[in-house]
């Protein structure tokens, strides 16, 4: 069903489809499951894994007659799958946010999320409704991006300044953490990065007098009493936005051994237009936009120090929401990364896009750029002596540039971390790598969700060495973001397993755990639950092994 592309298409790496499925069903409220109940399995599942999938994504979409208006703003519901001894129980469980309370008692949307204004209360009067536009809204507690790990306690986060502690086990929420009250932060992204010690790594913004500032976090490993959460939490680095009234919105960011690598992308926030949104009417994705005509700025931060490096790395304007890996290699740091040529996806992730069918899903899908995988290679011995406009990338077989304008300014050009055929694909998104052996350090192996639809309905693992991949992809099954887990005595970078779940739209209470063999990416086994789960975001592996 492929056609070829045009040519505003082939600018942005793509190919035309034609008949896209209907997926309204994995973005639509399902029913929580909070007693554990059991799977049929069929294969085999190994039985050295022990220990539960994690995994975290909107739940549900309205209250009442009032709907979400942008896929971020669904509800959390977080799912458990325990593997042990073979067999897989299954349990999920609203995060009891008080965005989720509030809106369940009023049975309407009470706290504005990123796509959707919470409307003024009608039971006020007038003028009350009136002065309530003048408020700044509160951010809202609705952690539904990921789990996240800080102390070896269990957190779901989202990317305001609140998470909840969750109990891993009943997936009961804890306690409601403020970054806020620890560091001067007003958010955190859900993807810090770990050092094999424990000590946590991520970014936030801060908003003060002077404008917006980018914050570089660190968090100890360890605890001084069982009651801790981010005590002892530390601002490494601030950087300013290169225009601080507009800083722009990132989801992750990269880490070398010994940098922190953040990305400065042309998606840009427009906070005057936030802050005043709600006197407009308008909810604060409205204050999000791509500027094409900026340039990409990678800042690179020494993880001792705290300081930022002088020399900025420059590209053209990409986006990017997840990092692959970085590591650092004869005098260069190479950054891996999923990339768009655009960056207005963020704005067509709205849920009457995603539940569109027929020729408007196409014109939807046709219309967006692909997330390709790619690698720039960033030089770290710039001196003053360092030769302006010549390639600085001497590494063997790497088509990667990295060129001196000025002494402190290296314009860089990527290479592709991928052959030709992974367009069939419509691109790779939610990376994923053995983090607990290869993160920071050289690797060849990466798997992520292949996007021939909205959604990922593919598995890949690519070979970085010959470039070549292997696909898990059946009709109507749409999978989640790979997690890689090793198996005990691993050798070779990939021996273990990939846990995916899977969904489809065309038959109810069909959901399954898949379990492929790393290194063949064959099937293993699977694990068949009678519940729907909407299509989630991420996840991690909690062993108990």
């Amino acid at each position: 069903d492929a056609k070829p592309s045009n040519t505003a298409a082939q600018k942005t790496n793509f190919t035309k489809v034609h008949g896209l499925p209907d997926i309204t069903p994995l973005v639509s409220s399902v029913q929580e499951t909070p007693e554990p109940i059991p799977t049929t399995v069929k294969g085999t599942i190994p039985t050295w894994i022990h220990g539960s999938l994690l995994r975290n994504g909107p739940g549900k979409f309205e209250f009442g007659n009032q709907h979400y208006n942008h896929w971020f703003d669904g509800m959390a519901l977080m799912h458990r799958f325990q593997i042990e001894d073979g067999q897989v129980t299954y349990r999920s469980r609203f995060l009891c946010s008080d965005s989720y309370t509030q809106n369940s008692e009023r049975n309407r949307i009470i706290v504005s999320e990123f796509g959707t204004l919470a409307l003024p209360d009608p039971c006020k009067n007038f003028f009350q409704r009136f002065l309530s536009r003048f408020e700044m809204p509160k951010p809202t507690d609705n952690a539904s991006v990921n789990f996240v790990k800080y102390k070896g306690d269990y957190y779901v986060s989202t990317e305001t300044n609140y998470m909840h502690r969750v109990d891993p086990d009943t997936l009961e929420s804890k306690q409601k953490v403020d970054w806020s009250k620890f560091i001067a932060v007003n958010g955190a992204t859900a993807h810090p990065h770990f050092d094999p010690d424990g000590t946590a790594y991520n970014m936030g913004n801060s908003y003060r007098n002077k404008g917006a500032f980018y914050n570089i976090i660190r968090v100890p490993p360890e605890r001084d009493g069982p009651e801790d959460t981010l005590e002892g939490a530390k601002i490494l680095c601030s950087i300013a936005p290169r225009d601080k009234s507009k800083p722009s919105y990132y989801h992750s960011f990269g880490m070398s051994e010994n940098y922190v690598v953040f990305i400065e992308q042309p998606i840009k926030m427009d906070l005057f237009k936030i802050v005043t949104g709600r006197l407009r009417g308008k909810s604060l994705n409205e204050g999000v936009y791509w500027d094409p005509n900026q340039e990409t700025i990678f800042h690179l931060i020494d993880k001792q120090t705290g300081k930022e490096m002088p020399v900025k790395y420059y590209t053209k304007a990409l986006s990017t929401f997840h990092q692959i890996n970085a590591f650092e290699q004869d005098g260069f740091l190479m950054l891996d990364m999923c990339c768009s040529d655009d960056g207005q996806s963020i704005n067509n992730f709205l849920i009457q896009n995603l539940r569109q069918s027929g020729e408007a899903l196409d014109e939807m899908y046709n219309t967006m750029s692909r997330p390709f995988p790619r690698r720039f290679v960033l030089p770290l011995n710039i001196t003053s002596e360092t030769l302006l406009e010549q390639n600085l990338n001497t590494r063997p077989d790497s088509t990667a540039t990295a060129v001196c304008r000025t002494k402190n300014q290296v314009f860089c050009t990527f290479e592709d971390l991928h052959g030709e055929d992974l367009k069939d694909y419509g691109g790779l998104e939610f990376p994923h790598i053995n983090y607990a052996r290869y993160n920071t350090k050289p690797y060849r192996y990466y798997y992520g969700c292949g996007f021939r639809h909205l959604v990922g309905d593919s598995l890949i693992k690519m070979d970085l060495e010959s470039k070549k991949f292997k696909v898990w992809r059946q009709p109507d099954l749409y999978p989640s973001e790979p997690v890689f887990i090793l198996s005990p005595n691993a050798v070779e970078e990939d021996d273990g397993v990939i846990l995916s779940v899977i969904i489809t739209p065309v038959k109810d209470k069909s959901t399954f755990l898949l379990v492929l063999d790393a290194k063949t990416f064959e099937e293993l086994g699977r694990a068949e639950v009678p519940v729907n789960i909407p299509y989630g975001f991420h996840g991690v592996f909690n062993s108990s092994a």
